[in-house]
């Protein structure tokens, strides 16, 4: 990742904690930093309306994220207008932008704000989405995996990509999980559990699938360690439950929408989720 990472931040627990996740992989990747806050008013309006209330500025976020991750080259900058517009507009100039789940919202409501709801669904590039709970966030760093939502008949290719880069990055291995489920026929009209037999030979199938799919991605990083993962769950189960051994979690939206299994995720997962167009 060559470009700069954006983080967009508020006064928010949560922004905090995207910031340090975001500084930790700007200097890990040596690229930089720029930590940027939106306002929706001039501070002139601000102040007529909340005459004892400013919006915090960038500023101070860059000023300690430095203190505390010495050689990061970061800059804050402020931005006035309407949030989600403006952090897509940062988006488009950057390799990375990341955000906290929820803004100053805090907790009580959706487990994805909808500012990162929105810019999730409309960025053109990779956003990753921090969970606010401190110690998630901090543990994803020490974790092994990256992990990657892989439907091997019909792949992610640019979800998967960037899984592959993530992972050679960091030097841990990619977990590809695939899941599945029973065909149809059989699950509807056995009147009682299915074969183990049966089952085993439409798993083996699907563990074929599964290493062929890989097959391009493997040949173009040679250096990333797979682990491929076939599961007898849904996707977003799948997914929800491998996110607590991972350091990241990759998942693929299509135009316009994050779908169901990347919204189920978001709403669930114990690690950063990075929400990649196709």
């Amino acid at each position: 990742m060559g470009e700069a990472i954006v983080v967009g931040v508020d006064g928010s627990a949560g922004s905090r904690v995207a910031a340090d996740w975001a500084a930790v992989e700007a200097l890990r990747d040596g690229v930089p930093l720029r930590v940027a806050h939106v306002s929706p008013v001039p501070d002139r309006e601000q102040l007529t309306a909340w005459p004892y209330r400013l919006e915090p500025s960038a500023a101070p976020w860059a000023k300690l994220l430095a203190e505390l991750h010495p050689g990061l080259r970061v800059e804050g900058v402020d931005h006035t207008g309407e949030v989600v517009p403006t952090l897509l507009s940062l988006a488009a100039g950057a390799g990375l932008l990341v955000l906290g789940t929820r803004g100053e919202g805090g907790p009580g409501g959706p487990a994805v704000g909808s500012v990162a709801h929105d810019v999730a669904v409309s960025a053109p590039g990779p956003v990753v989405l921090v969970p606010d709970g401190t110690g998630r966030a901090h543990g994803a760093h020490r974790r092994d995996q990256v992990v990657c939502g892989f439907d091997a008949r019909d792949p992610a290719g640019a979800a998967a990509e960037f899984a592959f880069l993530a992972a050679e990055r960091h030097g841990v291995r990619l977990r590809a999980v695939h899941a599945w489920r029973l065909p149809s026929p059989a699950a509807r009209w056995m009147p009682y559990a299915v074969p183990e037999e049966d089952r085993g030979a439409w798993e083996d199938q699907e563990v074929q699938v599964l290493s062929d799919a890989l097959v391009p991605w493997r040949e173009r990083h040679p250096r990333v360690a797979v682990q491929p993962d076939v599961v007898l769950k849904s996707p977003a189960a799948a997914l929800t439950h491998a996110s607590a051994a991972a350091r990241l979690l990759v998942v693929g939206r299509g135009r316009g929408s994050l779908g169901a299994v990347a919204h189920a995720v978001l709403e669930q997962a114990a690690c950063p989720v990075a929400v990649v167009p196709g």
